[in-house]
């Protein structure tokens, strides 16, 4: 079959696409035929080495967990699922090898949920990472109807979800973002606020007695504004700074497959209740511009590969 792989760590140039061996089947296990694969910045850290000491990488490499196909093949124990079902997935496994960004990836079947008929593969396929990553992340926070919640990376790939799924339970979102990113932020329901200088003076002008929930879903300098923007008892979770555990009392994220949570999401998006920005899509032989495209670091929304 043919995939996009890397048979060394490194940069960009690095991703070639070559002929490989369908994967095996397990017990447990699907094989899908891709018919979409959604990219995630993790995807380029694995491939740049600097996860080698929390997550084990074959060589050669597929990259890309997230994927949306049909199902070609049945493990012997996986009565949920039948040959031609439209599936999606966030389908990490333990070590990174067989990729989503190929013709067909092995899908542990704990990680995958039925694609309802209402969802294109291509919205399938930006799902499952971000869209778990914000899910969780509030269901750790307990966030709820009458919470106003500061998120941080509100116009990225998790906090576009973020946004909406705090807007669904009730609570009110303050989010930052680049000013070109605001009214998209307004139509998500969000009141955008610009990062960098100012954010504070901004922010306690929106909730002047403070944040019940701040959630960084962008890293680097987010949190350092944290003990002036907090209210008391309040809850703070970052997916990119342990800050928040360390220093806050809060949580480090680290997303986990679920697919019952996977398929709350897919039915909120069929139903028009969930939103997906689509920043871009390429064939998988442009898979490596692909990549080019997400570490410029400026994307809204998600970028898709079809197969």
């Amino acid at each position: 079959m043919k995939a996009l792989v890397y048979r060394d760590f490194g940069g960009n140039d690095r991703f070639e696409i070559a002929q490989v061996d369908r994967p095996h089947i397990g017990p447990d296990t699907l094989v899908v035929r891709v018919v979409a694969a959604g990219i995630n910045p993790v995807d380029y850290k694995v491939r740049e080495g600097y996860l080698r000491g929390a997550i084990d990488t074959v060589l050669p490499a597929v990259p890309g967990w997230d994927v949306a196909g049909i199902v070609e093949q049945t493990g012997l124990d996986t009565p949920e699922f039948a040959v031609g079902d439209a599936v999606l997935a966030y389908a990490r496994a333990d070590v990174v090898q067989h990729g989503s960004l190929a013709e067909f990836m092995p899908v542990p079947v704990r990680t995958a949920t039925t694609k309802p008929e209402g969802l294109s593969f291509t919205d399938a396929a930006a799902l499952p990472l971000t869209g778990l990553t914000a899910l969780q992340t509030l269901e750790r926070l307990a966030v709820g109807e009458g919470d106003t919640v500061l998120i941080h990376g509100a116009a990225g790939g998790v906090g576009s979800f973020g946004v909406q799924l705090a807007r669904l339970r009730g609570a009110t979102v303050v989010g930052t973002a680049s000013p070109r990113n605001h009214d998209y932020l307004r139509n998500l329901g969000a009141t955008p606020i610009p990062y960098g200088d100012g954010l504070v003076a901004a922010a306690l002008e929106v909730a002047p007695d403070g944040f019940d929930v701040i959630i960084d879903f962008a890293g680097g300098t987010s949190l350092d504004a944290t003990p002036e923007l907090l209210a008391e008892g309040g809850r703070v979770a970052s997916i990119a700074d342990a800050r928040a555990r360390t220093e806050f009392g809060g949580h480090y994220i680290w997303v986990r497959p679920d697919a019952d949570q996977l398929a709350e999401l897919a039915r909120l998006t069929a139903a028009g209740d969930l939103r997906v920005e689509i920043a871009a899509t390429y064939a998988l032989d442009e898979g490596a511009a692909a990549y080019a495209q997400l570490e410029e670091g400026h994307t809204r929304g998600k970028i898709v590969v079809t197969i």
